[in-house]
This record gives structure tokens, sequence and C-alpha cells, in this order.
């Protein structure tokens, strides 16, 4: 019953519908199961495993991570063997100050090797952990330590780029929390990670024309069919159990708040599907994206809020309602149900909510959220590079491909800078039916316009943008990190099957050089 990676090609557009998820956990509480020992529910093994543990939450100048394989009871049905940084899906919150240089030791118990990825924070290029870019894969039974200096305060998070498809799939991703030097804390602050599962990985229909990657990075990239596309698209079908903190449907503890307390809701998706999320019952602020903070954010209520695969959104809101209430996911697919999670006044009396996932409810506008200001970068100003990126899906000789400009990685032109080049980047979603997030390694960019449209909300500072089929955006970046960074999409299906570019600073010498006879270093 392991979570696989499996890409299933139908003919026939499939929508990649909503899915959300939740599970509670407090800033001192994620929430988990006590450590037993127990049969591997996997039908291809009968090693034993030790349940996954609660997630704890870690700090201090040097933290120490190990990766291993466990049980994940998802919920009093399905039980799943999972890759855990220290035993727990998601693996521990590293919580740390701005302005803090902290050390973090990986050792590797798993059988294959892994690495992290600091997903979305501009550590240096030697610590992003892609290997065969910025390191080499760390080996079964060896041990890694990264460091660096947490500059930029907000929610983020980590995962393995190692095969990040599969691993990521398996749950190798934990949270990091960088708290700002000078701000009023919530009264309530918890962090949910919403993920999809596969319940029976096995199922005769997952086995038909998977999507083969096993030519990413042997130079084949460009040879591909670039006709018919509108009738096939990537099927998610099997993705059936929605999950926040590894925990879905009754398995969800609820979130505790008193009233008049100020709680802060840090959403992150780890999954590989668009996730839209509903608070009922009180009005909320979105307060940053992707860990950038937000100007002057208005106050909205029984609107949905869109959450792409990579992105990172915190929302705030006044417990002034008392009752019992649900932050649920809407829309109709397999899993749905299981993901909303209540919201449960301590010492008051109300009346219970009820769900309405199937409710139709208007999407929040973030290209008019908030209040509009001057930010660093403009549509009209000068750039030193420009580059329009065409994402795009193909037919390859093993099956579906997604493109950038017509080639599949390693034969993506990159994005060549030098430091100080002020970047602007044009991203078009040219496939039929697919959503595609995409992700800046080491690097923020500027959010300029949508489908031609200036911005007209608060500056949108952000690492990961989801663009929807046929839509255009023009976003905008300093070349201040120098490196060899990732440019890819965040549905790592969609990584690993091509949609993978790279920005390159000229004048960077790396002190790590990718040994050409190595074979086990797989970035996708």
């Amino acid at each position: 019953m392991k979570k696989l990676l499996i890409g299933t090609i139908v003919a026939g557009v499939v929508a990649i519908g909503a899915a959300c998820s939740n599970n509670d956990s407090p800033h001192n509480s994620m929430q988990g199961h006590d450590p037993s020992m127990e049969e591997n529910a996997g039908k291809n093994s009968s090693r034993q495993l030790p349940l996954a543990t609660t997630t704890e939450i870690l700090s201090g100048k040097e933290i120490h991570l190990t990766a291993k394989e466990a049980l994940l009871q998802i919920n009093d049905k399905t039980k799943l063997p999972v890759y855990t940084y220290n035993g727990s899906v998601p693996g521990p919150q590293i919580r740390v100050k701005q302005g803090d240089t902290v050390k973090i030791r990986l050792k590797n118990e798993l059988p294959e090797p892994i690495t992290i990825h600091w997903h979305g924070y501009p550590v240096p290029n030697s610590q992003d952990g892609v290997p065969g870019v910025t390191m080499d894969a760390i080996q079964p039974g060896k041990t890694f330590t990264y460091e660096f200096t947490a500059t930029v305060p907000g929610t983020y998070w980590y995962h393995s780029h190692q095969e990040s498809a599969k691993q990521v799939d398996k749950g190798l991703y934990g949270t990091l929390i960088v708290e700002p030097k000078n701000e009023e804390k919530a009264d309530r602050d918890y962090t949910l990670v919403l993920d999809e599962w596969m319940s029976d990985p096995n199922e005769e229909n997952m086995q038909m024309n998977g999507m083969d990657h096993s030519s990413m990075g042997n130079g084949n990239g460009s040879e591909h069919q670039h006709m018919n596309t509108s009738s096939i698209s990537h099927d998610m079908s099997m993705y059936d159990i929605f999950t926040i903190n590894g925990k879905s449907s009754s398995a969800v503890k609820p979130l505790k708040v008193k009233k008049g307390e100020k709680v802060r809701l840090r959403l992150v998706n780890a999954g590989y599907m668009l996730h839209q999320l509903h608070l009922h019952g009180h009005e909320l602020k979105i307060v940053a994206t992707d860990g950038q903070p937000l100007n002057d954010p208005q106050p909205i209520k029984d609107e949905l809020l869109n959450i792409a695969p990579g992105e990172r959104y915190d929302i705030e809101f006044t417990a002034n309602n008392p009752g019992e209430w649900l932050l649920e996911c809407h829309g109709d697919r397999k899993g749905t149900d299981g993901m909303k999670v209540k919201i449960q006044y301590e010492g008051e009396k109300g009346s219970a909510d009820k769900a309405n996932a199937a409710e139709a409810l208007p999407v929040v506008d973030m290209t008019s959220y908030g209040k509009q200001k001057l930010g660093e970068f403009t549509l009209d100003q000068t750039y030193d590079v420009e580059y329009t990126m065409n994402l795009g899906t193909a037919m390859g000789k093993d099956g579906i491909v997604y493109t950038i400009n017509g080639k599949t990685y390693p034969e993506t032109a990159p994005v060549h800078v030098k430091k100080g080049d002020l970047v602007k980047v044009k991203l078009v979603n040219d496939s039929p039916a697919d959503l595609h997030p995409m992700h800046l390694h080491g690097h923020f960019f500027q959010v300029l316009s949508k489908n031609g449209k200036p911005m007209t909300g608060s500056p949108l500072i952000k690492d990961t943008l989801n663009l929807k089929p046929g839509e255009e955006y023009v976003v905008a970046f300093k070349a201040d990190n120098p490196g060899n960074w990732m440019f890819h999409c965040h549905d790592l299906h969609h990584a690993s099957a091509g949609m993978v570019t790279e920005v390159k600073y000229k004048d960077y010498k790396p002190d790590y050089t990718p040994n050409p006879n190595d074979t086990t270093n797989h970035p996708e």
C-alpha cells in the first residue's frame, strides 16, 4: 500500500479539481500517535515498522533530523508505509528566530539516497539540496549538515529533492517557521499541512500507461510529438484520501480557541493538487503568502482560498463567534470529505456547524487583494534579462511529458543572469488541462500582471505561482543570490516528466562539481 509515483494517462480531459486537507497543530502541539511496533500494512513487505509519532517542534542552534521508515495511521481504516523525518509525517517543525544561524544535521536511515531542499528559503546555493546541481544525494547510512542564516521571516517548508515526485509523495517533508524579531504574536498559532494519498496504489487502473520518466537526465528531452494533446492530461484520481498533518476524517483533531483570541493558521500545500479552503463563521485576513506579508489586507468572509502545490498562505481571524466551526475543503473529489477540521471554543456553548463542501462560493482574487502600493518592480521599467516560459504538454516516446518552450529538462534553455541583474519572466500555461504551480529556488519574485492586466492589490511577492490552463503571468526578480537554481513545476509529477529549467549565474563558480559517472543523483 505504499504511496508511489504513478501517473496515468487517459483519453479525455481530466479536470484537476479542488481538494483540501486539515489537521490541527498548535505552536506547541502538532498531533500524532504514540510510537509502537505494528505489522507493516504493505502488501509486498513482511517487515515491521513503528507507527509514526507526534510531530515535534525543534529549535536551537543545531537541529538533528533522521530520515527513516514508519507506518502512518491516516484514519481508522488506512495505514500506509511512509518515509519520515524523525518518525513523523509531517516531519518536525523547525522553528527559529530571524537572524539565527542554524545547523540541521540530517542522517539517512532510509534504503535510498535523499536530500533536504528548503522550499522558498533564500539559502546559499550550496545548501539548496538539489542532487546533481548543488550537492550529491545523501547515501543510506550517511550524514550531511546544512547551515544557513535565517534572514527572512515567514512560513516555509522543507522536503527531499531526490526523486522528489516519489519521496515527497511518501511523506518526506516538514515545515520551517522563521519568527520575526519584532512582531506581536497570535494567541494561537497552528500549522496545517495539506496532502493527498492513495489508499490502494496497486489498483489495476493505475498500472496502465504510467508515466515512465526513466529518460530524465539522459539527453532525450526533445523527442516529442506536439500533436493531439488536447485529449490527454494527467489523471490524479488515484489520490483518494486527503489529509491535514497526515490525518483525515475523524482522525483530525480539533483546533482549540478561546473567545477573543487572535488565531493564525499557517497553510502549507505539500501535495500535488489544488486545495480550496473555506473558514466558516468568521471573517479572516490573508496576512502573508509564501512567507511574505501582504500590505493592509482587508477582511473577507465566505470566500474560498485557493492553495496550489508548494504555496503557503497565513491567515488570521479573531475568535469572536463561539461554537464549533469548520475549516474545510470545497469540491467533489473522492477524498474531499476527509479534509476538514473543527474549530472548537473552550468554555463556550454554541451550535455545531455543518459542512457545505459542495456550495459554490467566490474565490479570493489575489491580484486585487490588499492595499495597492508601489513595489520594487514595475511592468514598464528596464530589465537586464527577459525570458518567456511557455508551459506545455506533449507526447514523448514513453508517454506524456511536460515541456518548457517545447523542451524537457535537461534540454530546456536556462535563464542566464549576472549578479545584480533585474529579470522579467513571462509565464504562459499552454497545457490544455493541467495546472502548473511554478516554483523558483533561491529567490522571491514579484507578480506584476495576470492575463495582461496589472496587479491592483498589495504587492504580491512569491516563490511559487499557480497557472491554470490559458493563463499568463509576468513576474520580476533581482538576481541577488548567486548559484545555479531550479525553476520548475511543483506538481512534481510534471517536473519529473520534464517541466524544469534553471536560473544560472554566469559569474558563479560552485564549489560542487557533479560526477558525470554518478548515477544516483536524481533531482526530480
